[in-house]
């Protein structure tokens, strides 16, 4: 596994043409629907890492296997993961039925570098249940939510998250709320009843069976286990939602789609994209491909592109 991760975390080019047949070869024999992925994300200081260890000592018991991503800030020297494989999932540390990978979001600030989505194509091959845990700023929440079936965010009490989730307009997209440290008692309640208060304010995205979901808010506690099974029930709940609406096959698609053309377009610029007739054009055609892995079908336009501007 550490291997497989280490390929497609390599940026050199003999390594890059390596990683991506492995992956062509992991997004076509797959099964669908595979494991569910799962991001995390939320302000800093949330308390997502224990949570995410909570939800671990009861998956484990049910015969779950699970993978953790933990996108880090990276280092401005060597551009790895700042933190590296953080201790913060401690019920996990000997258990060979979870893995735990820290991958450095590069240069994109809160963002996902490229590799993670390779990371969890790899451990979705693997595992039962893949969570994706953001740094929690920015752009995170919007990249995530292409990249896994089901985005839950983490809350605070008494942070001000609510207010800042709708300043920063994606109120629309997790599909599961928690307010985490319940022990806070009031606070925490408190912080609940806005939140839910505040997500009749927002709308809902409009991939198929967003529309016919409510998404939860939630109480839970990491420390004592407060509301952790409630948790584990919501998002197999919601994970049977979109395999019966038949809206997962969709949302992967949708997330493919974005991942192609977001990484073209941060590769090559605008200059590189009108090559192809611009970011429309660019879209459609990935749309319209028959291609069943995403890496194909970026390598193969990465291709024309270069092409094209060794001819311009």
């Amino acid at each position: 596994m550490p291997e497989a991760l280490n390929l497609a975390d390599d940026s050199r080019s003999e390594r890059r043409d390596a990683a991506r047949a492995l992956l062509e070869i992991l997004e076509r024999e797959t099964p669908f629907p595979g494991a569910a992925r799962i991001g995390v994300t939320g302000a800093p200081g949330a308390g997502k890492s224990s949570l995410l260890d909570a939800l671990v000592r009861n998956l484990r018991p049910r015969d779950q296997t699970v993978a953790i991503v933990a996108v880090d800030p990276s280092s401005q020297q060597t551009g790895g993961a700042l933190l590296g494989d953080r201790i913060r999932v401690r019920s996990g540390s000997r258990d060979p039925g979870v893995y735990i990978r820290s991958m450095a979001a590069r240069d994109r600030l809160g963002g996902l570098a490229d590799a993670t989505r390779a990371g969890v194509a790899i451990l979705s091959a693997v595992f039962d249940q893949v969570f994706v845990e953001t740094v929690g700023v920015g752009q995170s929440e919007v990249e995530v939510a292409s990249l896994v079936d089901t985005l839950l965010y983490v809350a605070n009490p008494g942070a001000g998250d609510m207010l800042q989730f709708m300043k920063a307009g994606v109120l629309e997209l997790p599909d599961v709320f928690v307010v985490n440290k319940a022990d806070q008692g009031p606070l925490a309640e408190r912080t609940a009843g806005e939140l839910a208060s505040g997500l009749g304010l927002g709308q809902r995205g409009d991939a198929p069976g967003d529309a016919n979901w409510t998404a939860p808010v939630l109480l839970t506690s990491a420390r004592d286990g407060v509301g952790i099974e409630a948790l584990v029930e919501t998002l197999a709940a919601h994970r049977q939602h979109l395999i019966g609406c038949g809206a997962l096959f969709e949302r992967r698609r949708r997330g493919s789609e974005a991942f192609i053309v977001e990484s073209l377009a941060r590769r090559y610029g605008t200059h590189g994209v009108a090559l192809l007739g611009g970011p429309a054009a660019l879209a459609e055609r990935v749309r319209a491909s028959d291609e069943p892995s995403a890496f194909a079908l970026a390598a193969r336009l990465s291709a024309e592109i270069e092409e094209a501007l060794r001819k311009s």
